[in-house]
């Protein structure tokens, strides 16, 4: 038993040097992005003299800007490098938190919101690409597992931070937190310039053999593949992607107002639904992103996250006819299973991801999968809120059949994408990426 233990929570363990600077990344980014985020209600509202509804309506607006630069900034990491653009985008979001106390009033906050949402696109932008790039590719899904992990514990200690932060009840304390989150980040964005940079030739994967356009194309020295906004099939896998990312709004929003609105159960549980989760996507994606490496393994992981957003629609649904302690129960399982649903989609995104990117324009295809992403999931919040708390057992029905037809659209859309990649991406030569070098010692 012993060595079995220690065998669980070896695995929790990044296995490399490199994998392991990562996570501490993700560790420090989510311990910030928590501390803020945990009390942001409370400083919104009181400290720079919100109502719920702007505060709302700013986010929107931030939303918006965010989704129309998502694919600029992403063809910009092309250009600049990701490592650059990573820290860049770092750096200026720590010093924005240090702004954040001396705001007051709506035109500020929009202001200083859609500012931060581009600040942080162009990080996440600069993020993505960069692990896709500095990670050889047989390390690529496990590593991004634990990075998925560090994530979910940065954001629980930063939840800590911010609730004893909160438990003071001084606004003053509140009104001076977010520049803790900016010390974290600046820490945060001076690691991240000592990483590694990507090496000087994208990796690319290895496939069948190469179409006899793509051969011609080398030939006539001009193996250039078509932009990202013309790769159909990956613009649907990523739009099927956001839909399947629906099930961040069952677990969030829609679960939570069924407890409390639609059910008898004690409304302490859904301290116990949020811990669950947090404690399952820590430790749990190592576990389920294994023997994952194909988009055939992708694709299957995906069929068992519509099969837990499905059995999560279900047991849900049943609780709300039932005594106290079994909706309380039902509730809980329908939450389980729809992290279950988080789990399995995650595994078979980094698949996606690693497989069907073009590995020289990696920022651009990341850029144009938020965009479509964003269309797949922008609209969940205000429709399976309306389905399920007004249309009842039919509406959770009709939330379950989305599941399933993302699920069903998924494999003709990512299979298509990578007959795209077959035919354009793999047989070409690498490019340096800009500012890049060797990799060295880690």
């Amino acid at each position: 038993m012993p060595s079995r233990l220690g065998g669980f929570f070896g695995r929790l363990i990044p296995p490399t040097p490199l994998s392991r600077q990562l996570a501490v990344q993700s560790l420090l980014f989510a311990t910030g992005a928590g501390t803020f985020n945990t009390g942001s209600a409370v400083f919104f509202t009181q400290v720079v003299g919100l109502s719920a509804a702007k505060v709302g309506l700013g986010m929107t607006i931030a939303g918006v800007v965010a989704f129309l630069v998502a694919y600029p900034l992403g063809k910009l990491v092309d250009r600049i490098g990701s490592k650059p653009m990573w820290a860049l985008g770092a750096f200026l979001g720590a010093m924005m938190f240090a702004v954040w106390p001396w705001l007051h009033g709506f035109s500020q906050y929009v202001a200083m919101s859609i500012v931060f949402e581009v600040v942080n696109n162009i990080g996440q932008a600069g993020y993505s690409a960069y692990v896709l790039n500095v990670l050889p590719e047989r390390e690529r899904i496990e590593t991004q597992a634990h990075l998925y992990s560090a994530l979910n514990l940065g954001f629980t200690i930063g939840a800590v931070i911010g609730g004893v932060a909160l438990a003071f009840d001084n606004l003053t304390l509140i009104r001076w937190l977010p520049l803790l989150t900016t010390a974290i980040g600046l820490v945060n964005a001076v690691r991240i310039t000592r990483l590694p940079s990507p090496p000087r030739r994208a990796t690319t994967h290895p496939v069948a053999e190469p179409r006899a356009e793509a051969l011609e194309s080398i030939s006539a020295g001009t193996p250039q593949a078509p932009g990202a906004m013309r790769n159909k099939g990956w613009l649907a896998t990523s739009f099927f992607t956001g839909v399947l990312w629906t099930n961040q709004t069952l677990l969030n929003v829609v679960i939570p107002l069924w407890l409390v609105q639609r059910t008898d159960a004690p409304h302490w549980i859904l301290a116990w639904l949020f811990g669950t989760n947090t404690v399952l996507c820590v430790f749990l994606p190592q576990f389920t992103s294994r023997g994952v490496a194909t988009i055939g393994d992708a694709l299957r992981r995906v069929r068992w996250s519509s099969a837990f957003f499905v059995l999560s629609c279900l047991i849900t649904m049943a609780s709300h006819s039932v005594a106290a302690f079994w909706a309380a129960l039902l509730v809980w399982l329908g939450h389980v299973a729809v992290t279950g649903a988080e789990l399995a989609v995650g595994s078979g995104t980094w698949v996606f991801q690693a497989k069907l990117m073009d590995p020289q324009h990696r920022g651009e295809y990341g850029g144009a999968g938020e965009v479509a992403r964003t269309l797949g999931q922008w609209w969940a919040p205000a429709a399976y809120t309306w389905l399920a708390m007004e249309r009842g057992d039919v509406g959770w029905l009709v939330i379950a059949l989305i599941s399933v037809l993302a699920a069903v659209g998924m494999h003709p859309s990512a299979r298509t994408a990578e007959r795209f990649a077959q035919r354009h991406f793999e047989v070409r030569g690498g490019r340096s990426e800009p500012g890049s070098e060797a990799v060295g010692a880690v």
